[in-house]
């Protein structure tokens, strides 16, 4: 009942009387006013007025599953919501769930993360109110082959979401980087169980630093947060939404044909390295060269002095001003 409760409050467009509660609900007058009181608790801002009713003011930026389901406009993704306030990492028991069998489009959230893990092993810890650590479920029926780009679907998902929610442009960093103002704001984990042509399962980890007004010094010239870009502050449980709604729309473009082909143009359109001078950490041999783009498959197009090549892996930095980041 308190999803729906919620969920009526904010949809409502005056006062909701606390008769039309009881009624909706079949319980007491004694049972709403409990249900409103702990909602209030809770931090919500709900107006009572005698001979009218129950109005909601405000949310807090809290990350609860009532929250979530609350504000859940997607198809599939979030069928099932499992918040933590502090975890070790959100991928970890995302995988746990895919293996005990819960459904494509399970999503782990928590508050706190102490020992997420980003590329090529690095930590990657969140502090508690700040950021966004989550983690999404599927399980789609494809070659495992063709599975490595929905980090590259995931990261044009993201950006759309940032820009919807801030009013900012936010670029990608190929392949899994979110950037704005030249800087880090957001790290995208992809890990897959698969048999030789059959996905088990697949978990898309998502860290975006919302709330962070400042960084240690070692990353504060690589690092920035939504705030920090804005000045302003946004709702978390809000931007994992527009999250989730823009991850289900391009998805679905990409299960019609396994790749990017569908949303190419929209990618490169995003890239930050696009036409840039760009140096790739090839554990063979490194090379600099000047990025042009992706392929439908999600390589990275480099031109350098010789030939065009395609990375498929490695890590690339972009060169800016100062150098290369």
């Amino acid at each position: 009942m308190r999803v729906e409760l919620l969920k009526l409050l904010r949809e409502a467009t005056d006062y909701v009387s606390g008769q039309e509660l009881c009624e909706k609900f079949g319980v007491s007058r004694t049972a709403i006013w409990k249900d409103i009181n702990q909602l209030k608790e809770a931090g919500y801002e709900i107006e009572a007025v005698q001979n009218k009713g129950y109005r909601m003011i405000s949310a807090p930026d809290t990350l609860s599953e009532n929250e979530l389901l609350s504000i859940r406009n997607t198809k599939w993704a979030g069928c099932e919501i499992y918040y933590r306030d502090v975890i070790d990492s959100t991928n970890t028991l995302a995988k746990q769930l895919a293996e005990e069998g819960h459904p494509n489009g399970t999503l782990v959230v928590a508050d706190k993360q102490e020992a997420g893990r980003g590329r090529r092993g690095r930590n990657w810890e969140s502090e508690k109110g700040t950021t966004i650590s989550m983690t999404l479920v599927l399980k789609p029926q494809v070659n495992p082959n063709r599975a490595s780009v929905i980090t590259l679907v995931s990261a044009l998902a993201v950006t759309k979401a940032i820009e919807k929610v801030t009013g900012h442009e936010a670029g990608i960093k190929w392949p899994n980087d979110i950037v704005m103002d030249g800087k880090k704001v957001c790290g995208i984990l992809t890990e897959m169980s698969a048999q030789f042509d059959y996905v088990n399962h697949i978990v898309v980890g998502i860290g975006i630093n919302v709330h962070n007004e400042s960084f240690p010094e070692e990353i504060a010239d690589m690092a920035t947060s939504l705030f920090l870009v804005t000045g302003k502050h946004f709702n978390r449980a809000e931007l994992i939404e527009a999250i989730l709604e823009a991850f289900e729309k391009y998805y679905e473009i990409y299960l019609q044909t396994e790749d990017l082909s569908g949303m190419l143009k929209e990618y490169n359109a995003n890239l930050v390295n696009l036409n840039q001078k760009v140096r790739v950490l090839d554990p063979r041999e490194p090379f600099e060269g000047t990025a042009r783009g992706i392929t439908a498959k999600g390589e990275l197009i480099v031109e350098t002095w010789e030939s065009r090549k395609l990375v498929s892996s490695g890590e690339v930095s972009v060169r800016g001003i100062y150098g290369y980041v």
